[in-house]
């Protein structure tokens, strides 16, 4: 069975390099599967859920905002954060929830900062979801 080469690079470092038989990206418009031979476009990410198949298990991540280069063989997603499903910190996850809600709420926030400030709350958000619902 034909795979994809994943690649997934934060700007600390590159969090995966494998072949994989699926991936479910958390697109901008939506959820968007991607399997092998899938047509060639970039597409903006949201801060959400990547789901990826390999030999029949489900590995899920938590990343934040950025960029899937999709071809029929590849996809490299740049993103500004990525965590494996167990690796995801409840606990500082909440704290970065915290502090990211407070930030905004003092309406000091500008520019850059503001901007960093949302998607530091929608990455923390979305690894607050994946950990919470997994464990029911």
């Amino acid at each position: 069975m034909a795979t994809l080469k994943l690649q997934i690079i934060t700007p600390e470092a590159k969090v995966l390099d494998e072949d994989v038989d699926f991936v479910q990206l958390p697109g901008a418009e939506g959820d968007m599967g991607v399997y092998p031979q899938h047509e060639t476009l970039i597409t903006e990410l949201v801060a959400g859920e990547l789901h990826i198949q390999k030999k029949g298990q489900t590995q899920i991540m938590a990343i934040g905002e950025g960029f899937a280069e999709i071809t029929a063989t590849n996809i490299g997603i740049i993103t500004d954060g990525a965590v494996n499903e167990k690796d995801i910190d409840e606990h500082a996850a909440e704290a970065a929830v915290k502090r990211a809600e407070d930030l905004l709420k003092s309406n000091t926030l500008k520019g850059d900062e503001l901007e960093a400030t949302q998607a530091s709350l929608a990455r923390s958000l979305a690894q607050l979801h994946i950990k919470r619902r997994r464990r029911g």
